[in-house]
């Protein structure tokens, strides 16, 4: 028994080639994502001390992610505290938007703590503004964590502008090469995609660009790296685009009614 365990062992090392694979990088970078929201919006919790530990727990994180010596990766972290006050004043317009944008908001309080819809969108911001200081798997574990607890999907590299609201948040899917610009409402089930998947296209701009206030009602699929969505533009449920509309289109996918004959 103890050399077939020993043999089974041995197979498993043998397999793990990987010498930059450790998992605590995830977990910790969890933890990492939990103090920053609690940093920038928890009325009880004291900014200075939480910076302090957020400094120590970056660290922790950069001996893991960064592989590369060469690469000043412990500079980093002062640079990035430099961005939190305009991240905070980004997601605070957002809060607004959202206030502003769904009646059954009961308060702005309720915003914060309850909208998966902007949980996902402050776990973006965060994480793309890290994403700039080429450090891009943290930002990444960032938004998959955000992606689990709130069904929305929003990689860190997308650009989005201010006030951006997203209701339901459930299946939302926004691409690397995205960009949102101001006054956007997207609904549950938005996919802001590619045409099609190839490594090749790597540092292509592959997904869709959304000009200022439009909306994107639910189910909606948009795709290709060369299409618009004019501004001032409705996109209707279950639609599919895949070519630039001009601004102020109105873009539906109306359902054919016919009624039973009654035997």
């Amino acid at each position: 028994m103890s050399k077939e365990r020993d043999k089974i062992i041995a197979q498993i090392k043998e397999q793990k080639k990987n010498p930059n694979l450790r998992l605590k990088l995830k977990e910790r970078t969890e933890y990492f994502t939990n103090l920053l929201f609690y940093t920038l919006f928890d009325t009880d919790t004291e900014v200075a001390k939480n910076i302090d530990i957020l400094e120590k727990t970056f660290e922790e994180l950069v001996d893991l992610a960064c592989w590369d010596t060469e690469k000043p990766c412990h500079k980093l972290w002062q640079s990035y505290l430099e961005t939190l006050p305009n991240i905070l004043e980004k997601l605070n317009l957002d809060a607004q938007a959202f206030i502003e944008s769904d009646p059954a908001a009961n308060s702005i309080e309720e915003i914060y703590m309850a909208y998966p819809g902007f949980y996902a969108i402050a776990i973006y911001r965060l994480s793309h503004e890290l994403l700039k200081f080429g450090l891009p798997l943290i930002p990444r574990l960032m938004t998959e964590y955000s992606h689990r607890l709130t069904g929305a999907d929003i990689n860190p590299g997308a650009q989005i502008g201010d006030a951006f609201f997203i209701d339901h948040a459930t299946g939302i899917v926004i691409g690397e090469t995205v960009i949102i610009k101001n006054n956007v409402k997207i609904y549950q089930g938005v996919t802001l995609g590619g045409l099609y998947v190839a490594r090749k296209l790597r540092n292509v701009k592959r997904h869709p660009t959304v000009e200022n206030n439009v909306t994107i009602y639910a189910n909606a699929t948009i795709l290709g790296g060369a299409t618009v969505i004019g501004e001032n533009s409705t996109v209707g449920g279950n639609a599919w685009v895949t070519s630039s509309v001009p601004e102020n289109s109105i873009i539906s996918n109306t359902a054919e009614i016919k009624i039973k004959k009654v035997i």
